[in-house]
């Protein structure tokens, strides 16, 4: 193991020590520092895409100590390891990777996630078969996380259901679904019901993944590039206005809206 990796893995069993380790590493589970490993994924893929090497480097240290955690976690209650997690991440890539590792022959892109996916498939099916009954969740979709994000998620659940033919052939139709639940999400919103409302806006926000994944869109890359965008240009907003003597607080909506459009003009 390298040095480096082993010495944080030697910290964080310092922290993790009854009375001599830290209180607050003491006091977490698995559960507690769960919403920790989503927060730093995510800092990883900013700093990916701001082109920032120096931060990503950090971030994936971040990212890596939240596995070193949840590791150390386990191994006190006598489940699994540091080492148990590398091995079997290990094993899992070279079995997938039979083209490589192996004797099957596989030139394209393609040819290799199709074989990705089948294999996949063998692993679930001997999960379930290990399980048996007492299983919760089974079926296509049952490996998906709950914990995606929603977006992630509707787009996970939509390309696995897709395998099988359950999809549309025409990005006509994904359109159509569109208009069909704008129109459903007026008749919600007139009718003042507040939980229909809600519900046909979760089914807006489903069809327009859909219309994304058949675009060839990633729709939580797509949704961060349009908060960064609507940052830049409300920050254009405050900084011409603050040149006027004025604030968003005091500007109308039709002033900020011209400075909107003049952000827009700018390429912002």
């Amino acid at each position: 193991m390298p040095p480096a990796l082993q010495r944080l893995i030697d910290i964080m069993a310092a922290l993790r020590t009854p009375e001599s380790g830290c209180p607050w590493d003491l006091a977490q589970t698995s559960a507690t520092i769960a919403p920790y490993c989503i927060e730093e994924a995510y800092e990883v893929v900013d700093a990916i895409e701001r082109g920032d090497v120096e931060d990503l480097r950090d971030e994936l240290g971040d990212l890596l100590l939240q596995v070193v955690f949840h590791a150390r976690i386990a191994e006190e209650t006598g489940q699994f390891a540091f080492a148990d997690v590398a091995e079997a991440v290990c094993a899992k890539m070279i079995r997938r990777h039979p083209h490589v590792f192996g004797d099957l022959k596989s030139a394209s892109p393609d040819g290799v996630r199709a074989n990705w996916e089948t294999i996949k498939a063998e692993e679930r099916q001997l999960k379930r078969d290990k399980a048996g009954p007492r299983r919760d969740r089974a079926g296509l979709l049952a490996d998906v996380p709950v914990a995606l994000p929603g977006l992630t998620r509707a787009l996970k659940l939509q390309q696995k259901a897709s395998r099988v033919g359950f999809d549309w052939g025409d990005v006509r139709l994904v359109l159509a679904k569109i208009r069909e639940e704008i129109d459903e999400i007026e008749e919600a919103v007139a009718s003042k019901d507040a939980n229909e409302v809600a519900g046909e806006i979760g089914d807006l926000l489903f069809a327009v993944t859909n219309l994304a994944r058949h675009a060839a869109v990633d729709p939580e890359t797509a949704v961060r590039s349009t908060n960064a965008k609507f940052e830049r240009r409300f920050a254009f907003i405050e900084r011409e206005l603050a040149t006027r003597g004025s604030s968003a607080e005091a500007a109308s909506l039709d002033d900020m809206d011209a400075l909107w459009d003049e952000a827009k003009r700018q390429g912002l």
